[in-house]
Formats: C-alpha cells, sequence, structure tokens
C-alpha cells in the first residue's frame, strides 16, 4: 500500500536563505539586497550607486551562492522537526529550484540536518515534476508547501487533486509576499503548518478540483 506524499520546497521553507543571501552579496559583491516588495531581483541594488542589477546579473549571484555558501544556511524554526514527525506519516521529496547542478549538495545539507529525503533540483513551474512524482509514487493524498504563488499556480494546474499549502518562512519577507491565490491554505509557523498537513493526511482525500486556474 501506497503512503501519503509531501512535496516540499526548500529555501524559506525548510531553510532561510534570503538573510544568509544577503549577508554573502554585501561581503562579496558590494550588493545591498532590500526586499520592499514581492520582487527578489528588484530587491539587488549596488551598494556603491544604489543602481537595481539587471535580471541577467542575479542569477549568477544566486549559483554562486548555491555553490560555496549553503552553509550560512540554518533551519526555519520548527522546520526540521516537522519533517521528523510527517516522515512517520508520509514520504518525503524535497522539489527545490536550485536547478539539477546544486541538486546533490541540496541533499548533503539536509542530510546534515538530520533530514535525508529524496532532493529534485528542478528550474521553472513545479506543475510538471509535481506530476511526475504523483505518476511515480501514486499516493492516496498528497501535499505540496512552497512560499511562491506562481508554483501553486503552476500545481493547480498540473496536479489540482494535489492540497497547496503556501508558506513563507522568513520573518523578515513574509509580510511583504500577498497570499497565493491558488493554495488552500497560507501557513508560515511550522507548528500549524504540521498539524494542518497531518490532517490532510489524516482525511486521505485528495484535493478538490479547483474552479479555474
Amino acid at each position: 500500500m501506497t503512503r501519503p506524499l509531501l512535496i516540499t520546497d526548500c529555501d524559506e521553507v525548510l531553510l532561510h536563505m534570503v538573510v544568509p543571501f544577503a549577508q554573502w552579496v554585501d561581503e562579496a559583491h558590494g550588493v545591498l539586497f532590500r526586499m520592499e516588495d514581492a520582487s527578489f531581483a528588484r530587491a539587488l541594488k549596488r551598494k556603491q550607486c544604489g543602481t537595481p542589477l539587471e535580471a541577467a546579473e542575479v542569477w549568477p549571484l544566486l549559483d554562486g551562492f548555491f555553490s560555496t555558501e549553503m552553509a550560512r544556511q540554518n533551519p526555519i524554526a520548527g522546520a526540521m522537526a516537522a519533517m521528523a514527525a510527517i516522515g512517520k506519516e508520509a514520504d518525503i521529496v524535497i522539489l527545490t529550484n536550485v536547478g539539477p547542478e546544486h541538486q546533490a549538495r541540496r541533499a548533503d545539507q539536509l542530510a546534515a540536518l538530520g533530514l535525508h529525503a529524496p532532493v529534485i533540483g528542478s528550474r521553472g513551474g513545479k506543475g510538471g515534476p509535481v506530476r511526475r512524482l504523483l505518476d511515480e509514487y501514486q499516493p492516496p493524498v498528497a501535499i505540496f508547501v512552497d512560499d511562491l504563488a506562481g508554483h501553486h499556480q503552476s500545481v493547480a494546474a498540473e496536479a489540482p487533486e494535489v492540497w497547496r499549502l503556501q508558506m513563507v518562512g522568513e520573518p523578515v519577507i513574509a509580510g511583504k509576499v500577498a497570499p497565493a491565490d491558488h493554495a488552500h491554505a497560507r501557513i508560515d509557523d511550522w507548528d500549524a503548518a504540521r498539524d494542518w498537513i497531518l490532517a490532510r493526511i489524516a482525511e486521505n482525500i485528495p484535493a478538490p478540483a479547483p474552479e479555474s486556474v
């Protein structure tokens, strides 16, 4: 008999990212990270003159961070304990947009924190990867957790039977991120999120089809 399945993002869900990233780009690149709205790219400005970075400059900085600075990341409060509790009832897969080149490094990073779970380093919308995971695992019920609204929309379109929980675990940016229209709930605290996820697992009922995506 197959088990329930939790598919969860990592950065700002399981691990702090923007705060250590901001410290690093300031120290190493003379770039200030000041998030004034939900736009990550617009938050990056040159310290010397205050001009925003071009979009093409953002990914190389992220790539550099994930290549050499993952040790700066710490768990979101309650995240690892929640994963341990949920792992007793469900399979867990980490679906993170760090890209395939950082997939193994992310798996090692989480394993060092006690979370031993498959990691998929994806790119782009997460609906397709979630659909493939459902086909592979055949779970009776599945839950998806992510901070970004676009991924909830993607999953709602490709895998509408999945329960979708939006979580922004970083307090520095949580208030700047609007609730995702295509998530079933928004919870930014892992104690409450754990209980919500375990309740969906206990009910063992797929999510209702959305009216529109």
